[in-house]
């Protein structure tokens, strides 16, 4: 007989809506956006895109659907976790026929060159004009090009033609960051003639436009993006000068707490009478956490995945304006977040368009009925193996970040990388210590409430979410009546276990009967004021409510809809989905598929360029991190098959297309799976790339020409 806390399910198929329904539903939909499915007696293969006739490449002598290398799944480990240089890596080899085999896993160390200036430009002279340069420290020791005639001649390629020659930011906002280093200079630059006959190199600014806050010049502060935390804050990090006064009090409580625990739970049986006196001796904590924001999921806020890489400044920002209502920045370990590492800390950014709208009305006044649950959220995704880190990291966040809504933590990430330090997935198989974690976060974080993000389990053959999401949301039987629930605001269920990665369907199954416990959970929560102890509510996430995610394998407004009504869940997080179809959010809004044409999806491409070079700058630098990204980011967009092409609807997450031609040759460009083509992409807007760029996508699937 297997143990109460182990459940054994069988790995479920993803459902597909019934043709009848989709019928139904598509009579109402506009007759340009509508897609009829049309009656064919070819079956449906598993695993690969059912892609018409017509679209198919198919080799000499071929007379059947062709299912080549990309029909092979792909390691999508990319999406979710930090790139792991210690899993499994499959050799590029030759078979016993000669040919080469298809490459499998990630790529392990990555490189992509340095795209820095032929001569770099002193930071005295970046920003101020040619005769007013700032006192350079170095002196004659300075490495840094002082004259800007010299820079713009020699030190750096000549100004890009793109976007008609152009700096996007500076159209936008009337001044560039990037100063003297920005590759569309001439175009803010001006020359002006002195009385004394001088010529004298000056930047412009557009006094009309959105203004940028004058510390831009310094290069610490971008136009339009939040949660910028200065040098200084994280060299004081980094030398130990910041005092975390809550974590610090907690965790000495906490350390005492542990010991008591320890003294009056571990007693031999015939000393248990002496452990019903553990509440009798329990000291409070030295605090309590404050009321929390309240926080709200539902059917019309579908949410953006924390995403590694993937989910960057400008691909959220993206998502957001195509409907996205929640957001969460990439994962951020805990322990660099408190050594002041800049890496960790830049993760935290996020644009203003992520932020809550005005809750205020022209008067100044509240507005009449403003429901501050509602607003749209950005989260922060942070990762910790031990309670401390997670604790400190969290005080430290809901400090220092004054544009924070929910801080998430990861407890599902399955690379082993996170996973053999004890933290992500890890956590699965430590429940009390994750309590801890949840306990301690909510504790420090002020009003800012805390949520996390889970697997089914560790292993296929013992799923342990059922047992965790109740331990989240009432805590331990012993803690109940002495300091209530954890405080968890929000949990999100993953349909995979750590073991299966991304190899199998989603198990949406399982992810109902736990938002049925949820909802058993949230129920009981007034019984359990009637306990020993009265709970205080403002400890209580939500007043007592803790709202339930499910997450996998949604690709369509379809699978939304489907998962929210059957599921139960509260609402959805999209991760891959959004990746490969960034107007999945529109879809889900309008509730209907969008057959978007090529030259749209390039649209797409060019805000995220335009986004990326507002984020990181329109420098050789800032320019070529925006094409390394952007890259990333084809890698997923390039799966993406064009509703018009299918045979069946609705589309699926996990099929492969065989070999086909688009609609015209810009919907062939965009779906090829050759990393040169996403570089020509790239080109279209961020010029040449240099040539020592280098680019390898994670997917050894997609660069085994390069490596050839």
């Amino acid at each position: 007989m297997e143990p109460q806390d182990t459940v054994k399910r069988p790995q479920e198929e993803a459902n597909c809506a019934p043709t009848e329904n989709l019928n139904a539903s598509s009579r109402d939909e506009p007759a340009a956006k509508k897609m009829k499915l049309e009656t064919t007696s070819r079956p449906r293969a598993k695993g690969v895109a059912p892609i018409k006739e017509e679209y198919l490449v198919l080799a000499p002598g071929q007379t059947e659907r062709p299912v080549d290398a990309e029909t092979e799944a792909m390691d999508d480990d990319a999406a979710e976790g930090r790139t792991a240089p210690e899993l499994q890596d499959t050799k590029q080899s030759s078979g016993k026929d000669g040919k080469r085999k298809k490459q499998k896993g990630q790529n392990k160390e990555r490189e992509f060159g340095s795209f820095s200036d032929a001569q770099r430009l002193c930071n005295t002279v970046a920003w101020t004009p040619e005769f007013s340069p700032r006192p350079c420290k170095h002196g004659d020791r300075c490495n840094g090009l002082h004259d800007i005639r010299k820079y713009l001649k020699e030190g750096r390629r000549p100004d890009l033609t793109t976007f008609e020659g152009k700096c996007p930011v500076w159209e936008k906002y009337g001044k560039c960051p990037s100063g003297w280093r920005c590759l569309f200079v001439h175009s803010h630059m001006d020359e002006i003639k002195h009385e004394d006959g001088r010529s004298e190199l000056v930047l412009v600014g557009d006094a009309s436009k959105q203004s940028v806050d004058e510390e831009a010049e310094t290069g610490e502060v971008k136009p339009g993006v939040v949660n910028m935390v200065s040098i200084g804050i994280k060299n004081d990090l980094s030398r130990k000068r910041v005092t975390l006064e809550k974590s610090d009090q907690y965790l000495k409580w906490l350390a005492k707490d542990t010991d008591r625990v320890r003294t009056h739970y571990h007693k031999p049986k015939d000393d248990e009478d002496e452990a019903k006196d553990y509440k009798a001796q329990y000291v409070e904590p030295p605090f309590k956490p404050s009321e929390k924001r309240r926080i709200y999921f539902g059917r019309e806020t579908p949410v953006l995945a924390p995403l590694t890489t993937q989910g960057n400044l400008p691909f959220r920002r993206l998502c957001v304006e195509l409907g996205a209502q929640v957001t969460y920045s990439e994962m951020a370990l805990g322990l660099p977040l408190l050594q002041g590492q800049k890496a960790d800390w830049t993760l935290m950014r996020a644009h203003e368009s992520e932020l809550a709208p005005p809750r205020f009305d022209p008067s100044g006044a509240v507005a009449q009925g403003y429901d501050n649950s509602k607003d749209l959220k950005f989260g922060v995704q942070i990762a910790a193996n031990v309670p401390w880190v997670a604790i400190k990291a969290t005080e430290a966040l809901s400090r220092f970040l004054p544009h924070l809504r929910l801080v998430d933590l990861n407890c599902g990430c399955p690379v082993d990388m996170v996973y053999k330090s004890g933290a992500g997935s890890a956590l699965l198989d430590a429940q009390s210590k994750l309590e801890r974690m949840i306990r301690g976060m909510n504790a420090v974080s002020g009003e800012v409430p805390v949520t996390a993000k889970i697997r089914m389990g560790v292993r296929d053959d013992k799923f342990t979410a059922h047992k965790l999401v109740e331990r989240l949301a009432l805590g331990t039987e012993e803690m109940r009546g002495v300091i209530g629930a954890p405080g968890c605001a929000a949990v999100t269920l993953h349909g995979r276990t750590r073991q299966q990665r991304y190899t199998r369907a989603a198990d949406w199954g399982y992810i109902a009967e736990c938002a049925a416990l949820i909802k058993q959970f949230n129920e009981k929560t007034d019984d359990l004021a009637d306990t020993i102890r009265e709970a205080d509510e403002n400890t209580m996430a939500n007043g007592g409510k803790m709202y339930f995610m499910g997450n996998g394998d949604c690709y369509s407004h379809v699978d939304y809809f489907d998962h929210v009504d059957k599921a139960k869940v509260d609402s959805v997080m999209i991760g891959r989905g959004a990746i490969v179809k960034p107007w999945i959010f529109e879809e889900i809004e309008k509730g209907q598929y969008l057959d978007k044409s090529a030259s749209e999806r390039l649209t797409y491409v060019e805000k995220f360029v335009r986004y990326g070079m507002e984020a990181w700058g329109s420098d050789e630098l800032g320019l070529n991190y925006t094409r390394r990204f952007l890259l990333e980011f084809l890698s997923f967009f390039s799966r993406y098959v064009p509703i018009g092409l299918l045979e069946y609807l609705p589309p699926n997450l996990n099929e492969r297309p065989p070999a086909y031609r688009g609609r015209s040759d810009l919907e062939t460009l965009l779906a090829s799976k050759n990393y040169k083509d996403w570089v020509k992409i790239s080109e279209m807007f961020l010029g040449p790339a240099p040539p020592n760029f280098k680019f390898q996508p994670k997917h050894k699937s997609n660069s085994y020409e390069a490596e050839g």
